[in-house]
């Protein structure tokens, strides 16, 4: 487990270090969104009976960075070490496929919970919130943050410049974090986007964590976990045959 803890420890310092960029920065961007969607919409719109819209929206944005900054952790360490050379030394060392995935992932997901717990941290000053069921809260933000983690695995695996990267995070995981539910019920939409939110595994991420501070969703929780641990468990067996195949890292 030697190899294991060293990256793990590894990954975590190097977000770390740079805590104003990895993370003070996500918190202030969703608190703006917080800020400028409560002020045009407050009032105006309820989506659960009783629940505040500015309410409703603090889950969404928690889980929405949660995904971002997850996947942006692993992703990002794996390509900046690949375009810089240094993961040679990784590849080198006696560091199996399964802990080099687990030192990722943990890592990541160790990122996605300090950028939730500081979101919450600022929201908890703005909006009231509630906590109906943590145990559903702490499994949809756990199971999503490794998923998200999961997932940059293969996209840095798959990557070898950054503008590839930056693709994939704009043109993968940018559309789905904003079409997850984050902003609105799906139950407001029509019929087609209602089935096309539905095969978006981010909504049941989105839905489920809600579902914890409210006891409601649009969806059975029961059900979005079950969605969510079998996505995580396909991408995590993609990004374990990757690294066990070597792909685009031994040349």
């Amino acid at each position: 487990m030697t190899g294991f803890w060293t990256l793990f420890c590894k990954e975590v310092l190097r977000f770390w270090k740079v805590s104003v960029q990895t993370v003070a920065a996500p918190v202030l961007t969703s608190l703006l969104y917080l800020v400028i969607f409560a002020q045009a919409l407050e009032g105006r719109v309820e989506v659960y009976e009783g629940v505040r819209y500015t309410s409703f929206l603090v889950p969404g944005l928690v889980m929405m960075s949660v995904l971002q900054n997850a996947f942006a952790n692993s992703s990002s360490s794996l390509v900046q070490s690949k375009i810089t050379g240094n993961i040679v030394f990784v590849l080198l060392a006696p560091i199996s496929y399964l802990e080099l995935f687990w030192a990722y992932v943990l890592a990541a997901v160790v990122r996605g919970l300090v950028v939730a717990a500081g979101m919450l941290a600022v929201a908890v000053w703005f909006v009231e919130l509630r906590v109906a069921a943590p145990l559903w809260l702490a499994a949809f933000c756990l199971l999503g943050a490794a998923l998200a983690g999961a997932l940059g695995l293969v996209a840095g695996v798959c990557s070898e410049k950054i503008d590839q990267l930056a693709a994939f995070q704009n043109f993968v995981i940018m559309p789905l974090t904003f079409l997850s539910g984050v902003f609105y019920s799906i139950h407001s939409l029509p019929g087609v986007w209602q089935a096309v939110s539905h095969a978006n595994p981010f909504f049941y991420m989105v839905d489920g964590f809600r579902y914890g501070f409210f006891g409601a969703s649009d969806f059975p929780p029961a059900a979005s976990l079950a969605v969510v641990a079998g996505s995580l468990l396909v991408i995590s067996f993609v990004s374990l045959w990757l690294l066990k195949s070597g792909y685009r890292l031994r040349h």
